[in-house]
């Protein structure tokens, strides 16, 4: 789990890269690099404010991946307030 003051969407990853998607830390904030139909997808999710999960790493690996989960939660008003 990694705490981000900010999160990056970049939606320019090629299919050719061998990627499914790139996620990387940043200063303090995280940037994930996903393909155009993963952008589109995680648009209309936020749009419909659906739970979204990204699944970052080599496309040919069987590997254990990275997740990037967005995650809708209940109001918290009481949070970070002010």
């Amino acid at each position: 789990v990694t705490g981000a003051s900010f999160v990056v969407f970049n939606g320019a990853l090629k299919t050719s890269s061998g990627f499914l998607a790139k996620c990387s830390i940043v200063e303090d904030g995280l940037m994930v690099q996903i393909t155009p139909e993963t952008m589109e997808s995680l648009r209309q999710a936020l749009r419909d404010k659906k739970d979204f999960k990204i699944t970052c790493g080599k496309t040919d690996t069987g590997d254990i991946k990275e997740y990037v989960d967005i995650c809708w939660v209940e109001n918290e008003e009481k949070t970070n307030k002010g």
